[in-house]
């Protein structure tokens, strides 16, 4: 790992941003009369957790384990430029569709930013500077694309069940399905859109280092 200091810095960041926004979520749903069970359901029901513990768990594995085979594949472009593009998706879905839908103060405002924000922006800093040279191929998006459909299959099945619904615009119970089948479909294509972006990126890193 060429960018180790970064590594270990951002993985540090990330996992004080989760083990926050953790806190913070089961601290709500004690006042709430919830259980902890109940607390640490609705933290790993959201995309933003899931995606933050995937940089997270990643990084560690790169910087603990070098030579496991986990942390090989944790490595390989395909793996990285993928989870580049999912955090970039969680910046991004924030910044445009979600910051103004309330006003987070406090920790959960520091919890906010770190996971929306700052660590997007510094693993996608990251993943340029430590991106390997093999060449991403341009069919690799549709492969990425498996993991939000797995989380929106996920979160709907999930929702169905308790009633209750992470985000607004996959929010059955309010905007029905075929809406949310619709805005669900649009945030794949933004993603796919995304992840070619990344691709051509990597394509150009790639031929910059021949």
């Amino acid at each position: 790992m060429r960018s180790r200091p970064f590594a270990i810095a951002l993985a540090t960041l990330g996992w004080c941003a989760v083990l926050l926004q953790c806190y913070l979520t089961l601290e709500q749903s004690s006042a709430n009369g919830k259980t902890v069970g109940d607390g640490i359901g609705i933290f790993l029901s959201y995309f933003t957790v899931l995606t933050n513990l995937l940089v997270c768990v990643s990084l560690t594995v790169t910087l603990t384990a070098a030579s496991s085979t986990l942390s090989k594949a944790c490595l390989r472009p395909g793996f990285t430029a993928g989870l580049a593009t999912s955090i970039a998706v969680v910046g991004l879905g924030y910044h445009f569709l979600l910051r103004n839908s309330w006003n987070p103060q406090g920790l959960q405002w520091v919890a906010d930013v770190l996971l929306h924000y700052v660590v997007p922006v510094l693993y996608v800093i990251y993943w340029w500077l430590d991106s390997r040279k093999a060449p991403l191929r341009w069919t690799q998006p549709l492969i990425w694309c498996v993991y939000p459909a797995a989380y929106l299959a996920y979160a709907l099945i999930r929702g169905s069940i308790l009633g209750s619904y992470p985000y607004a615009f996959i929010d059955v119970s309010k905007i029905g399905y075929s809406r949310t089948m619709l805005n669900s479909v649009g945030l794949l294509f933004v993603f796919l859109g995304l992840g070619l972006a990344f691709v051509a990126l990597g394509r150009l890193r790639t031929q910059a280092h021949v």
